[in-house]
Order: structure tokens, then C-alpha cells, then sequence
């Protein structure tokens, strides 16, 4: 692939980034993407021959921002794991809340299970980083780091659905999303020490 073509390709996935962001996945078409990159709406189809592929091109940036995110505001944090998971978390439940769309996009299990782009590969050192937390953290007579943090990751994306919704304030009463996150951390890996 030639340089025009990389920068053509590289324009498709941005576009398709700011669809979804501003309208959410529903709103991504080859057809949309090629009219507002300027592009024949067949150009987009020597790219991505499917939408799935091209779904999973746009999802593999949301991984990619979230994981510079995670990395940025983990770099001058403590170094004590329970401190880091809370920031993890923090961040993974903010960006939920300011990235709807991409959110809902990136863990579609149709897009993972694919195989397209290697997209649970990009997903995967993610998930690492919240495992070795775990780990650092867990009681002896927990589940296995990895299966306790899946129980954790999924009681946080449960959270930033349903707080989403406006399920949960409804249902608890809460005005922000802290009490939550900081109940799922004690839930799953006991009372915070200090």
C-alpha cells in the first residue's frame, strides 16, 4: 500500500472514529464514510471488503485511545496496585461516559470474535493490566487473578451501561458513579486497607 492509499485508508477509519463518536455506531455505513471523506462510495470497499471490517478498524482506534489514556494517567500514580486499579477503573468508567458510541462499539463480540484486524489481540494487554493488578491485591482464598478481574471488569462495564441509562442513580439513589466504583473494588477484592 502506497503512501496515498495508507493516508486514504488512515481518512475512512477517522471519519468513521467521528461518526461514531458524534452519532454512535449505528450511524457508520461505507456509503456514510465515503461521502464524508469526499470519496466515491465504492473507495472504502478496497479497504474494507465488509462493514465488519471496517466496524473493527474504527473499534481498534477506541482500544488504542483508551489504552493511551489508562497509560497517561497511570504514569505518575503510586505505585501500590490497589491505587492503580482504582485509577484504571476511574478511567475506564470516564471513558465510558464521554465515549458512548466508541464504548458500545469496541465490545461487540461479533467485531472481537471475528478476527478481523486482530482486534482481541488489541483488546487483550488491556484486560493484562487490570489481571496483574488483581493479582498484586487478591486474597489467598480469592478466584484466580484472571477470573476475579473478568468478575471486576464486568461489574464495571455493568456500571457504566447502567449508570448510562440512568438505571442505577434511579435504582440507588446515587448522584455520581465513586460510591459504585469504590463498592465494586471492595466486592471483589475486599475493604480497602487505608
Amino acid at each position: 500500500m502506497d503512501g496515498d492509499e495508507k493516508g486514504l485508508r488512515a481518512r475512512l477509519v477517522s471519519v468513521g472514529v467521528d461518526l461514531v463518536l458524534s452519532e454512535g455506531q449505528s450511524a457508520v455505513s461505507l456509503r456514510e464514510i465515503a461521502r464524508r471523506a469526499g470519496v466515491s462510495h465504492g473507495a472504502p470497499r478496497r479497504y474494507f471488503p465488509t462493514h465488519v471490517d471496517l466496524l473493527s478498524a474504527i473499534a481498534r482506534e477506541g482500544f488504542a485511545d483508551l489504552t493511551a489514556r489508562v497509560e497517561e494517567t497511570m504514569r505518575d500514580v503510586d505505585p501500590d496496585p490497589r491505587t492503580r486499579l482504582t485509577v484504571l477503573a476511574r478511567t475506564y468508567l470516564d471513558f465510558a461516559a464521554a465515549h458512548r458510541g466508541m464504548f458500545e462499539l469496541m465490545f461487540r463480540h461479533d467485531l472481537l470474535d471475528s478476527g478481523r484486524l486482530r482486534l482481541r489481540e488489541t483488546s487483550l494487554p488491556l484486560f493484562d493490566v487490570l489481571a496483574d493488578l488483581v493479582a498484586q491485591v487478591r486474597r489467598p482464598t480469592d478466584a484466580p487473578a484472571p477470573v476475579l478481574a473478568g468478575a471486576l471488569w464486568a461489574n464495571l462495564h455493568g456500571i457504566a451501561q447502567l449508570w448510562a441509562w440512568g438505571s442505577l442513580p434511579l435504582a440507588t439513589g446515587a448522584t455520581e458513579d465513586d460510591t459504585l466504583l469504590r463498592a465494586a473494588l471492595d466486592a471483589h477484592l475486599g475493604p480497602n486497607p487505608t
